[in-house]
């Protein structure tokens, strides 16, 4: 017998870690963890195996199908938007490759259970792209549809995996003469930035508030790489991670969308740094715009429309601005670093 296991790529980063915890404590799920990096010690009792491996490993993955069950796949693991931007074929082959790779181990998946596998996909605010930042400062909340022209690599990656989702879950094989539905369930999330008092920034282009709160706390200076007055939709981990267990949950015949926003609050990166200053008040933060990474920023909303998701599946977060940096952000952080 192949024991049933959930699937967490990308298992030892930010959202991984909360995940593996929820899922392992609440939920006493066997967990199948997948990273290229070690895992943490401290989750490696939360998981049924830890594989320190490559999404881009055929031959891995392939064993995986062999060796197990999987009734639902979170498919973590990428290469955020900074780092894409440095190498993009890099960011490509890691984004789009793996993604298809966990879609068609997916299939597989589904065929010799015969019933459906969940495909849990964190899309990003990176899929939308404005023109001009008069248009962003106009737009108001942007819904799914809306300003689908992503200007990064990373971006053009989410959003075309969003496609790939889209088309494995209704049109898969659509000519072939044996057409068979793939049997797979995918659900995306564009997530806005989202901020971690457990884990350290990993190079996202929204990262520029959680390094501000991480710097502080280690009394380390840090230089702001965008305006004071740029804006963007964040959401604390907790909420990141209960979207997905919700989404995860819900009934398909709820569901209006294959792709939902989710969000929570909106500070300028000025509000971000007066509540980091509170804080810690002798944190040495500087703002010294990147042209090019502030270009990039300002091409993302300043706000997103999530109702859907709180029409379809009940979504609503647990931490706004105040409670996210009273309760959860700076307890936590100062316990880490003290």
């Amino acid at each position: 017998m192949r024991k049933e296991v959930v699937l967490i790529t990308g298992a030892n980063g930010e959202i991984g870690h909360g995940l593996i915890t929820h899922l392992a404590h609440k939920e006493k799920a066997n967990i199948l963890a997948l990273d290229v990096m070690p895992i943490d010690e401290a989750l490696r009792p939360l998981c049924e195996r830890f594989i320190q491996g490559d999404i881009l490993d055929n031959m891995l993955l392939g064993r995986l199908v062999a060796e197990y069950e999987i009734r639902a796949i979170y498919h973590l693991a990428s290469i955020l938007s900074t780092k894409a931007e440095y190498n993009p074929e890099t960011g490509h082959k890691v984004n789009v490759e793996g993604t298809l790779n966990l879609l068609r181990l997916a299939v597989e998946q589904a065929g010799w259970q015969g019933r459906p596998v969940k495909f849990l996909y964190p899309s990003s605010i990176a899929a939308y792209g404005l023109p001009t930042l008069e248009q962003k400062n106009n737009s108001g909340k942007i819904k799914e549809e809306d300003w689908c022209n992503p200007t990064t690599m990373y971006g053009c990656n989410k959003l075309y995996c969003e496609h790939l989702g889209r088309y494995y879950t209704k049109h898969y094989r659509q000519l072939a003469a044996d057409r068979t539905p793939s049997g797979i369930d995918f659900r995306a999330i564009r997530f806005p930035g989202l901020i971690s008092a457990v884990t350290t920034p990993t190079g996202g282009t929204s990262d520029y508030g959680p390094e501000m709160l991480h710097h502080a706390a280690m009394n380390i200076p840090y230089n702001c790489f965008v305006r004071p007055d740029t804006r963007l939709p964040f959401m604390a981990m907790p909420d990141a991670v209960k979207a997905l267990l919700l989404l995860e949950a819900a009934p398909k015949e709820n569901l209006s969308k294959l792709v939902y926003n989710v969000t929570s609050f909106n500070p300028s990166a000025q509000e971000f740094y007066d509540q980091v200053m509170m804080a810690f008040p002798k944190a040495d933060i500087s703002f010294i715009p990147d042209l090019s990474r502030q270009g990039i920023v300002d091409s993302w909303p300043e706000d997103i429309d999530d109702s859907a998701a709180t029409k379809d599946w009940g979504w609503a977060p647990d931490y706004n601005q105040e409670r996210a940096f009273n309760e959860y952000l700076i307890p936590a952080v100062k316990n880490r670093y003290k």
